[in-house]
C-alpha cells in the first residue's frame, strides 16, 4: 500500500490540480493513503477536508522580497518547517511527495530530499513560481501545464483539471445546458466570468455593453463573482446573470464563445474543450495571465485585451464584429482544441508512478 504525501495550497490554482490528482489516485488505488500538507490559512484548510482527505498543516511561510525582521527570521523557520515536514513523512512512512506549488510545497521538496523520499512536482502557471523552481533542483520530475513554462526538467502534462470537465461531452451537455439556463436554442452563447471572487472591470464593461452584445444576436451568460464587483440584473432577454454557478461544466457546455481572466485553470478548460476566447488578462501579479493565455492567442484560438482596453468602447469596435462574424468564431473553436489537453490528471499521476518506480530524487546541482 502506497503512501502519497500531495503539497500544496492557498489558492484554487494550487488546490484544485491536487484535488484532481487525489482523486484519481483514489479512484486507481483504493487502498492508498492520501495526506495533504498545506495551511490553516489557504483555500486548502476548507477544500481539502470537504473532499475527505486528511489535512497536515504547518506555519504559512512566504518569502521575503525585501530586507528586514522578516527576512532574518526567514532561515530559522524554514528550517523548522523543514524539520516538521521531516517528521511527517517519517511518522507517516510516506513514499512520494507530489507538490503543486504554494506556501507548504518549499518544505515538503527540500524535506523529500532530505529523507531520500521520491517527489514530482506539477506547475500550473506559465512562469513557474519561486517554490517550484527551487524543487525542480532536486528532481527530475517536473510536470508543467503549458508548453512555455521555463522551469529545469519540465515535462508536459497538461492541468489536472475536475472529473466534470475532463469527460464532459460537450453535444450531450448542450441540451441539459440549455434547459438548465433557460436559453434559447438558436442562439449563440457567450460565457463571461471573472473567476469565483468577480472581476471588476468585466463586470462594469459587460454591464455596460450589454445592448451591443446582444443585439449582435447573441445571448449572456455573465458570472459575476460570488464575493465582490457584482452588478445589478436588468432583467434583459437572453442575458443572464448569476453570482456563482454551480454546474459550470454545463455553462462550458452552452458556451460558444468564453470571456475572461486568463487563469491557468480559465485557459485549460477552454482549450481542452475547444472554446474560443478573449482574455482579460488581470493586470496585477508578475504577468502570469497574459503568458498563460499566450499559446492560444498565437494559435489563433482568442484574442488578447489589456484590462485596461477592456471598456464600452472596445466591445463596441472589436467584441461586437467578432460575435457577428460566425465563420471566424467556429474557426478560433478548432485552433482552441489544438492547443489544449483534458488529459492532464492522468499524464500527471504518471508522472508520480515514474518517480515512484525511479526511486530517490537525484543530489542537488
Amino acid at each position: 500500500m502506497t503512501t502519497y504525501l500531495l503539497a500544496g495550497g492557498g489558492t484554487a490554482g494550487h488546490v484544485n490540480p491536487l484535488l484532481a490528482v487525489a482523486d484519481r489516485i483514489r479512484e486507481s488505488e483504493p487502498d492508498a493513503t492520501l495526506l495533504v500538507l498545506g495551511t490553516k490559512e489557504g483555500l486548502e484548510a476548507r477544500l481539502v477536508p470537504d473532499r475527505g482527505y486528511e489535512l497536515l498543516t504547518i506555519e504559512r511561510l512566504p518569502f521575503p522580497r525585501r530586507p528586514g525582521r522578516a527576512a532574518l527570521r526567514f532561515p530559522g523557520r524554514i528550517r523548522a518547517a523543514i524539520a516538521d515536514t521531516r517528521a511527517i513523512i517519517r511518522d507517516h512512512r510516506v513514499d512520494v511527495v507530489i507538490g503543486f506549488g504554494g506556501y507548504a510545497s518549499a518544505p515538503a521538496y527540500l524535506a523529500a530530499w532530505a529523507q531520500k523520499v521520491p517527489f514530482a512536482i506539477h506547475e500550473a502557471n506559465a512562469r513557474a513560481g519561486l517554490a517550484n523552481r527551487l524543487g525542480a533542483r532536486f528532481t527530475e520530475y517536473v510536470g508543467i501545464a503549458f508548453r512555455g513554462t521555463r522551469i529545469r526538467g519540465g515535462q508536459l502534462v497538461g492541468l489536472p483539471l475536475r472529473v466534470e470537465i475532463e469527460r464532459l461531452d460537450r453535444y450531450e451537455a448542450r441540451r441539459e445546458g440549455i434547459r438548465y439556463f433557460g436559453l434559447e436554442e438558436d442562439k449563440p452563447t457567450l460565457l463571461v466570468t471573472g473567476g469565483s471572487s468577480g472581476a471588476r472591470r468585466i463586470n462594469e464593461t459587460i454591464s455596460d455593453s450589454i445592448t451591443l452584445i446582444l443585439g449582435a444576436g447573441w445571448q449572456v451568460i455573465h458570472l459575476t463573482g460570488e464575493f465582490r464587483d457584482a452588478v445589478a440584473d436588468p432583467n434583459l432577454p437572453g442575458y443572464l446573470v448569476l453570482r456563482y454557478c454551480d454546474r459550470m461544466e454545463l455553462a462550458l457546455a452552452v458556451a460558444d464563445l468564453a470571456l475572461g481572466r486568463a487563469g491557468t485553470g480559465t485557459v485549460a478548460e477552454v482549450t481542452g474543450l475547444g472554446i474560443p476566447a478573449v482574455f482579460v488578462p488581470y493586470a496585477s501579479g508578475n504577468g502570469e495571465q497574459r503568458l498563460n493565455a499566450r499559446e492560444d492567442v498565437d494559435a489563433g484560438g482568442a484574442v488578447l485585451v489589456a484590462d485596461a482596453q477592456f471598456t464600452p468602447g472596445w466591445v463596441g469596435s472589436e467584441l461586437v464584429p467578432l460575435l457577428r462574424n460566425r465563420a471566424r468564431v467556429a474557426d478560433m473553436a478548432v485552433r482552441a482544441a489544438t492547443v489544449g489537453t483534458l488529459d492532464g490528471t492522468d499524464r500527471m499521476v504518471a508522472l508520480v508512478g515514474r518517480a515512484l518506480s525511479g526511486g530517490p530524487a537525484r543530489r542537488a546541482d
